[in-house]
C-alpha cells in the first residue's frame, strides 16, 4: 500500500495541451460551434424568403376514353373553301410543361426576418465564447483537483509510513516492558485509520483524473506531472483569456442580453404578419396540344397583392405570447446580471480569504508537528501515553492535509478571479 498510485497513460502539464485536447474532442465546444453552423443555416432560409423562387413542372397525360370528331377549318383550295380534320376529344396523349418565377416586391417580414436570423447568429456565436470561458474554468479546476489529490495521496503514505514506525517503536517498547498491549491496540489502530484514509485518499485521485479527462474529452485518468507549476495556471488563463471591461461584456450576459433583442424582433414579426405583401409572378407554359385557336406556347406576368385578413385569431395569440416571452428574457438577463455581480466579487474576495486560510493552515500544522515531536519525545522518556503519541499523530495528518488543500483553494480562487469576468478568444 505504500507504493503510490500507477502513473496514467496521459498527462496534461500545460494551458496549451490540454486546450489542443479540448478543440479536439470537447464534446460541448462542438455543440456549441454546431449552433452556430445551425443559426448560419437558418439566416440562409430567412434570406430565401426575399429572393427569387422558381419552380417547373411537366405533366404527360394518357386519356383512355376519347371520341373523335370532324374539326372544321378553312381551306381556299378546297372547292368548297373548308376541310375537316378529324379531332380525338379529349386528345389521347399530350405534354404540358410550365416555369413560374415568383419575386417579392414588397415583403416587410421576410425582409425583417433577415435581421432577425443576423441576431441568432450573434446569440450562437456568444454562446461559443462563454462555452469556452466555463470549459477553461472546468479543466482548470480539474487540473488543481488533480494536483490536491496527488498531494494528499502522498500526505497519506507518508502517514501510514509514519503510523508504522509508531507501531513498530511502540512493540518494541512492549517488549523491553515499558508498554502495555493496550499501546499496541491503540497504535495498530492508528495504522488502520492511515490505511483506510490512504484507500480513500487514492479513489479520490483516481476520480480526480477521470474528471480531468472528461473536462478533456478523453474517456479514461489523464494526470499532471508531479513537476508541473500549479501556480502557472494563473497566469496561462490570463494568456488564453482576455478581461472583460465590465460585467455587460461577458459573453453569458452579453448572450442573454442578444436573446433580449432576438425576442423583441420575434415580437415585431408577429406584427409584420398583418402587413400585405406585393408579389410579381411570370409563367411559361407549354403544350403538345394543338388547338388551332391558341398558341401552344404562352407567357405571363402578374402583379399579386395579398392581403391577410382573418386566420382565426392566431395572430393575436401570437402576439400575446412573444410578448410574454420577451418579458420572460429581459427578466433572464437581470437575473444572470445580478448573479453575476455577485459572481465577480465573490471570486475577488476569495483570493484574499483562501490566502488568509492558507496562513492559519500554516500556522495549525506548524503547531501540531511540534506537539507531535514533543508527545514522541515525551512517549520515549515514558512520560507520555499511546493515546496522546496516536492523537497527535492524527492531528499531524489532518493538518498536513488541511494545508494542501488550502495551498490549492488559493490557486482556484486567483484562476476563477481571472477566468469570472473574462472571454476566451482562444
Amino acid at each position: 500500500m505504500l507504493q503510490p498510485v500507477a502513473c496514467p497513460k496521459i498527462e496534461i502539464a500545460t494551458w496549451e495541451e490540454a486546450l489542443k485536447h479540448v478543440r479536439a474532442r470537447s464534446t460541448d465546444l462542438r455543440v456549441a460551434l454546431g449552433e452556430v453552423e445551425r443559426a448560419e443555416g437558418l439566416s440562409r432560409v430567412a434570406l430565401a424568403g426575399a429572393l427569387t423562387t422558381v419552380n417547373g413542372s411537366a405533366t404527360y397525360t394518357h386519356n383512355f376514353i376519347s371520341s373523335e370528331t370532324q374539326q372544321f377549318a378553312r381551306d381556299p383550295a378546297s372547292p368548297t373553301g373548308f376541310r375537316t380534320t378529324p379531332v380525338s376529344t379529349p386528345f389521347p396523349n399530350f405534354l404540358t410543361a410550365q416555369a413560374t418565377a415568383i419575386q417579392p416586391v414588397f415583403a416587410p417580414r421576410a425582409w425583417y426576418a433577415i435581421g432577425t436570423a443576423e441576431r441568432n447568429i450573434e446569440v450562437a456565436r456568444l454562446t461559443v465564447e462563454d462555452t469556452k470561458r466555463t470549459i477553461a474554468l472546468a479543466v482548470a479546476n480539474a487540473m488543481v483537483a488533480v494536483v490536491t489529490a496527488e498531494r494528499i495521496a502522498e500526505l497519506n503514505r507518508l502517514g501510514l509510513r509514519n503510523a508504522l514506525t509508531r507501531l513498530e517503536l511502540t512493540q518494541r517498547k512492549t517488549t523491553l516492558g515499558g508498554g502495555t498491549g493496550l499501546d499496541v491496540v491503540r497504535a495498530r489502530q492508528d495504522v488502520e485509520n492511515a490505511r483506510q484514509l490512504l484507500v480513500q485518499g487514492d479513489e479520490t485521485l483516481r476520480q480526480a483524473r477521470e474528471s480531468l479527462g472528461l473536462a478533456l474529452g478523453i474517456p479514461e485518468q489523464v494526470g499532471v506531472p508531479p513537476n508541473v507549476d500549479i501556480s502557472g495556471l494563473e497566469a496561462g488563463a490570463r494568456n488564453v483569456c482576455r478581461q472583460a471591461n465590465s460585467i455587460d461584456e461577458r459573453s453569458d450576459v452579453a448572450a442573454l442580453n442578444a436573446r433580449v433583442e432576438v425576442a423583441h424582433r420575434q415580437h415585431q414579426d408577429v406584427k409584420y404578419q398583418f402587413s400585405p405583401t406585393v408579389d410579381v409572378r411570370s409563367t411559361v407554359g407549354t403544350t403538345t396540344i394543338d388547338t388551332g385557336a391558341a398558341p401552344n406556347t404562352t407567357w405571363n406576368v402578374q402583379a399579386v397583392l395579398t392581403v391577410p385578413l382573418w386566420e382565426g385569431g392566431a395572430r393575436y395569440g401570437n402576439l400575446r405570447e412573444t410578448h410574454a416571452a420577451e418579458g420572460i428574457a429581459i427578466q433572464r438577463l437581470e437575473a444572470q446580471k445580478r448573479k453575476a455581480i455577485i459572481e465577480v466579487e465573490q471570486a475577488r474576495r476569495a483570493v484574499t480569504v483562501a490566502d488568509e486560510r492558507r496562513k492559519v493552515a500554516v500556522q495549525s500544522r506548524d503547531l501540531a508537528a511540534e506537539n507531535d515531536r514533543l508527545t514522541r519525545a515525551s512517549y520515549l522518556e515514558g512520560r507520555g501515553t499511546s493515546l496522546e503519541l496516536v492523537a497527535a499523530a492524527q492531528a499531524l495528518r489532518e493538518a498536513e492535509i488541511n494545508l494542501a488543500l488550502r495551498e490549492f483553494d488559493l490557486v482556484k480562487a486567483r484562476v476563477l478571479a481571472v477566468l469570472v469576468l473574462a472571454y476566451c478568444p482562444w
